[in-house]
C-alpha cells in the first residue's frame, strides 16, 4: 500500500514538471517526501523482521532447554530403574543363595542322620548276631529264651536291661558275685568272654521275650 502511494505521488511530480521552475520544485520536493517515506517504511520493516526474528530465537531457546530439561529427567529416569533392578537382582540371587545353603545344610543334617540310623541298626543287627552266638552257651541253664531259671535258683533273665546284664556279667567273671550260691558257676561261663562279647550277649538277652 505504501509502494503504491508513493509511486503515485512520483507519477504526480512528473506530470507537474512541464509547469516550469515551480513544476520543478513540486517534483523534487516530492521525491524527497517519496524518498524519506520509503526509508521510514524500510526501517520500519527491518524493525519487524528483527523483532520477529528476536521473538523466533527466544522460542527455540525456550524449546531446547525444555527438550534438555525433559532428556535429563529421562536419563534420571532410566538410571533410577536401572538402579532399582539392579538392587531387586541382588536381592534374588541372596535369597537363592541362603535358599540354597539352608537346604544343603537340611540335606547334610537328613544324610548324617540317616548315617547314623544305618551304623546304628547294623551295629545293633551285629551285637545281636555275635550275641546270639556267645548266648549258645547259656541256653543249657537259663533256655533259648531266657525265661528258666538256671537251676531253678536265678532269676528270669529275659528282657532285663542291656546295662543291668552287662554290669552282672562282669560282676562274676570277675568273681565279686555270688548269687544263690552259683557264683562260681557263672565265673566259669562267662570267665573267656571279653568286654565285646560281654556288650554283645548283654544286648542279645535284653531283646528275649
Amino acid at each position: 500500500m505504501k509502494k503504491l502511494t508513493i509511486l503515485s505521488i512520483v507519477a504526480a511530480a512528473i506530470l507537474l514538471g512541464g509547469c516550469g521552475d515551480k513544476g520543478k520544485e513540486a517534483t523534487t520536493e516530492a521525491a524527497a517526501k517519496a524518498t524519506e517515506s520509503t526509508k521510514t517504511a524500510a526501517e520500519q520493516t527491518v524493525d519487524t523482521a528483527k523483532e520477529a526474528t528476536d521473538k523466533a530465537a527466544d522460542a527455540v531457546k525456550s524449546a531446547a532447554k525444555s527438550i534438555s530439561e525433559a532428556t535429563e529427567k529421562a536419563v534420571e529416569a532410566t538410571r533410577k530403574a536401572a538402579s532399582d533392578v539392579t538392587d531387586s537382582a541382588k536381592e534374588v540371587v541372596e535369597d537363592t543363595k541362603s535358599a540354597a545353603s539352608d537346604a544343603v545344610d537340611s540335606a547334610k543334617e537328613s544324610v548324617a542322620a540317616a548315617a547314623t540310623s544305618v551304623a546304628t541298626a547294623v551295629t545293633a543287627i551285629t551285637e545281636s548276631a555275635a550275641g546270639a552266638e556267645v548266648y549258645k552257651k547259656c541256653t543249657g541253664c537259663h533256655g533259648a529264651d531266657g525265661q528258666t531259671k538256671a537251676l531253678g535258683k536265678s532269676a528270669v533273665i529275659a528282657g532285663e536291661s542291656k546295662d543291668d546284664l552287662v554290669t552282672k556279667i562282669s560282676e562274676y567273671k570277675a568273681g565279686t558275685r555270688d548269687v544263690a550260691g552259683m557264683g562260681n558257676l557263672m565265673k566259669g561261663q562267662v570267665a573267656s568272654l571279653s568286654d565285646e562279647d560281654i556288650q554283645a550277649v548283654a544286648q542279645y538277652i535284653s531283646t528275649l521275650k
